[in-house]
């Protein structure tokens, strides 16, 4: 892969790793078990990505956030319990991937994946606070699945293609960006005062 592809790999598994960290690690681990990607040479750590030991708990983990996200409050629990160990798998899934062999690449592939799955974690856990004010928990269950399948289907699709993969990491950025405006006016509106329905005393 080039240098383009790698960056592209490396953004898609880090936005979609908060939508789905367990999902995306037990992806990544099987993608470096069967060689679709090279496994990291410089950081000999993240080989572990690779073992099937790894692979089994993520596989078991993503399963938990499978059925703790379908429940209302519960999936912003879960959400809140991940706030930091998202944007760290982020940042290690994004180094597995570059695999840089200079630090300061590294601290700096280490930051941007953990920035962007920061930012996609932030836009799910506010979008999912703002569904849950919904009485009903269709539509609860109906954008978790939602989430689920896109994010299965795109990571089979940016390891399958690494090109599709940088494309992929740009419509996931625009996405997070946009959702994350979207879900601050949802809440805004939400939670702002509302007029005092009683009429002025004569």
């Amino acid at each position: 892969m080039g240098i383009v592809e790698l960056l592209g790999l490396a953004a898609s598994v880090s936005l979609l790793s908060g939508w789905r960290l367990y999902l995306t690690v037990f992806a990544t681990g099987l993608a470096m078990y069967f060689g679709v990607v090279d496994l990291p040479e410089n950081l000999k750590m993240l080989n572990a990505l690779a073992n099937p030991w790894v692979i089994g708990i993520a596989g078991l983990g993503a399963i938990a956030e499978f059925f703790a996200d379908k429940v209302a409050w519960l999936d912003s629990i879960w959400d809140g319990l991940n706030t930091l160990i998202r944007p760290l798998g982020g940042a290690m899934l994004a180094l597995a991937v570059v695999d840089a062999g200079d630090p300061v690449w590294q601290v700096i592939v280490f930051l941007l994946g953990g920035g962007a799955a920061l930012a996609s974690h932030a836009t799910k856990a506010t979008t999912r606070a703002a569904v849950n004010t919904s009485p009903e928990p269709v539509s609860n269950i109906i954008l978790s699945t939602a989430e689920d399948v896109v994010t299965g289907g795109l990571l089979a699709l940016a390891f399958a293609n690494p090109v599709i993969a940088a494309i992929i990491a740009l419509v996931l950025l625009a996405l997070t960006i946009w959702g994350l405006f979207a879900a601050k006016r949802m809440l805004q509106k939400l939670f702002a005062p509302q007029p005092d329905p009683t009429p002025p005393q004569g």
